[in-house]
């Protein structure tokens, strides 16, 4: 996009957000002659806390340059979610920003929805410091989830380094979990006010001599959609494939589908149906 039409489609989204928003929604009073719907720009200027002249000539496409602090409080002001938070950034020419931290990560029914659609194929939830969100009962069954581990209950990395059974079942335990680690570098580094990547580290480093000998090294992330086979205690002998996917509405939340081959599907499937004869039984 050139440079005067990246000014002019920031200039229009800056004025359909504002029109989008009432003084109620921002604890501003509706006051007398409203004219137009929406914030008036001194409104949002005033929210921002930057000059309304200033404001003004954003909205008029000018060539004037908001530093990214300035951004983060239009972003604020005007109640932007995250995606259009990442937008206007995009359209100002600004790097993106640090995501936003949420307070708690939580769950849709309609993606909880989809998981227990999913059955008999095992499908979590995972969010941005690796803790199960959210699972079906085929992944309960094959990875004993809902088994709290504390103290950092339900996450997958401190339940794989610190839970013996993993190093027992998983076939490939060592490449799984280095890069696990990996991966949990590369969490740590994107959230880097999260003060819960340090706790987390710190007990790792205690409770697992593997991950105490690894971490110094700096591996680079690697891919987890690969090949998984797995020895179940019940089940016996499982062999999936890990797909992982990002949701578009909070990238920092991931659908994780451990895709069974055939005969894993079939041994599942069982599983499911006696299940559910044992539910009805009772």
């Amino acid at each position: 996009m050139h440079k005067s039409e990246r000014h002019q489609a920031l200039a229009d989204f800056l004025r359909k957000r504002r029109a989008c928003l009432t003084p109620a929604e921002v604890g501003l009073p509706a006051g007398l002659r409203r004219r137009t719907p929406g914030l008036r720009r001194e409104e949002v200027a005033q929210l921002a806390n930057i000059g309304t002249s200033w404001y003004v000539w954003l909205e008029q496409g000018r060539d004037v340059h908001p530093s990214p602090q300035v951004l983060e409080s239009l972003a604020q002001a005007l109640r932007l979610s995250t995606n259009e938070r990442r937008h206007l950034f995009l359209l100002a020419g600004q790097p993106l920003p640090a995501p936003a931290l949420a307070v708690e990560e939580c769950v849709s029914p309609e993606l909880q929805q989809m998981l227990d659609d999913l059955n008999p194929t095992p499908a979590t939830v995972i969010g941005r410091r690796w803790d199960y969100l959210a699972w079906n009962k085929a992944a309960d069954a094959v990875f004993a989830i809902s088994e709290a581990s504390p103290p950092h209950a339900h996450n997958l990395i401190w339940h794989f380094f610190t839970n013996p059974e993993m190093r027992e079942r998983f076939t490939h335990w060592e490449p799984m979990a280095r890069g696990l680690l990996a991966e949990l570098r590369t969490a740590s580094a994107r959230y880097p006010g999260d003060a819960w990547f340090t706790e987390l580290i710190e007990d790792l480093k205690q409770a697992s001599p593997e991950f105490c000998r690894w971490w110094p090294h700096h591996e680079a992330s690697r891919s987890l959609d690969r090949e998984k086979i797995f020895e179940h205690p019940t089940l016996g002998h499982l062999e999936f494939r890990h797909l992982s996917l990002q949701v578009f509405s909070d990238p920092d939340i991931r659908v994780t589908a451990h895709i069974p081959d055939a005969q894993t599907r079939a041994k599942l499937q069982r599983f499911r149906t006696t299940e559910e004869n044992v539910h009805a039984e009772t």
